[in-house]
């Protein structure tokens, strides 16, 4: 039985960026928390915690909360059936028991990580080529 992890799943370009402006503010709060819980001096934060580094907070925060489905190798296969015109980018083996997999609507691209064991290394990486590949260009 598939589980499914993660909360964003934009249908649209559009909404892809709505929501990518949306954890900007998150991205922001997390990187001060973690700034002030290291310690830094306010000399220290003001060098180091550019408009870079809180993009790349809020780059690896959308990416972290794409929906993805976890589930068997076979269930992956019903879920390329369910998209039958969807192209299909796979990575790893299809010789292993498992997989994840995200569908990416504006695209009609379904991308999938296989794994054997190690279900959160999969999603993780699933997520960040998800996003490299799909998301960020439209960004």
């Amino acid at each position: 039985m598939t589980e499914t992890r993660g909360v964003l799943a934009p249908a649209t370009e559009a909404e892809v960026r709505e929501r990518f402006e949306g954890v900007g503010p998150a991205a922001q709060t997390v990187t001060r928390e973690v700034a002030r819980a290291m310690e830094l001096s306010k000399e220290e934060y003001d060098e180091r915690v550019t408009s870079d580094v809180v993009g790349a907070a809020r780059e690896a925060m959308f990416a972290s909360l794409l929906e993805v489905e976890v589930g068997d190798y076979e269930e992956f296969e019903a879920a390329k059936a369910d998209h039958p015109d969807a192209e299909v980018h796979e990575n790893g083996s299809d010789q292993v028991d498992n997989a994840a997999w995200h569908y990416v609507p504006f695209a009609d691209a379904l991308v999938a990580t296989t794994f054997q064991n190690e279900p959160d290394a999969a999603v993780a990486t699933l997520r960040r080529i998800a996003f490299s590949n799909f998301y960020e260009p439209v960004l």
